[in-house]
């Protein structure tokens, strides 16, 4: 399938599902071609994509750097943000159903980034980023405002590096936290809670929070796209 429209709608979303019920991310191989995870690439070095540059050093966020695209995205990038969240706002309503949490997510994109604009956010928070050796990205939460989708996507954009492994943490009430540790190859789709997931005990739903970051890169450079599907304020 060469169409990636066609490619999202293919993928087997009732297994996504599942496993985002279960461990709050799923794991979608080989959703890009090489030819397209090397077009994201050379964005990086085209400033007229973009409005903001982060150095993470100098926040305290890692060791690294990355760009926030502006609007109007890429297309490419349009495309996977609005066909993607489509099949999330299900599994996002679930978890807002069995937390007893009054927010339900509109069907599509642009409804929610409507919600956004009424909350003072309109800023795309879809970024690229970049590790060299030693780069890393400390533990955090992606959220931008008050407005927020409780999923995100990354992609990984090549594989000729060691270590820069994706690292998720789970915070379990009353014990130690729980830590999963991801290699994606080129090419894979990643999608993950934002901030917590919904997990079943004898009482009921509870929610479990997490974090996500990436490991030391010990060779090569690493670069992967963060897809965050509400938009931000600053």
């Amino acid at each position: 399938m060469n169409n990636l429209q066609e490619r999202i709608a293919q993928i087997d979303w009732s297994h996504v599902t599942q496993q985002l019920h279960d461990h709050g991310h799923a794991l979608v191989p080989q959703l890009l071609h090489n030819t397209e995870t090397s077009e994201l690439v050379d964005f990086y070095h085209q400033p007229q994509h973009f409005r903001k540059k982060i150095i993470m050093e100098r926040y305290r966020f890692g060791l690294g750097e990355y760009q926030y695209f502006q609007y109007p995205l890429p297309a490419i990038l349009q495309n996977i943000r609005e066909n993607v969240y489509t099949h999330l706002a299900p599994v996002a309503n679930t978890w807002m159903k069995v937390l007893q949490i009054p927010q339900q997510y509109p069907a599509t994109l642009q409804q929610l980034h409507e919600q956004c604009t009424a909350a003072g956010q309109d800023l795309p928070a879809v970024l690229i980023l970049k590790y060299g050796i030693g780069g890393h990205n400390t533990l955090h939460q992606d959220l931008y405002g008050d407005v927020y989708f409780p999923l995100q996507v990354v992609l990984f954009l090549n594989e000729d590096y060691e270590g820069g492994e994706f690292v998720l943490t789970q915070q379990t009430p009353r014990a130690q936290s729980k830590v999963t540790v991801l290699s994606p190859r080129c090419g894979d789709m990643l999608i993950f809670t934002t901030n917590f997931k919904p997990v079943k005990s004898v009482k009921g739903y509870y929610r479990a929070h997490m974090k996500h970051g990436v490991s030391e890169v010990r060779s090569g450079q690493r670069y992967a796209l963060g897809i965050i599907f509400h938009d931000a304020k600053t």
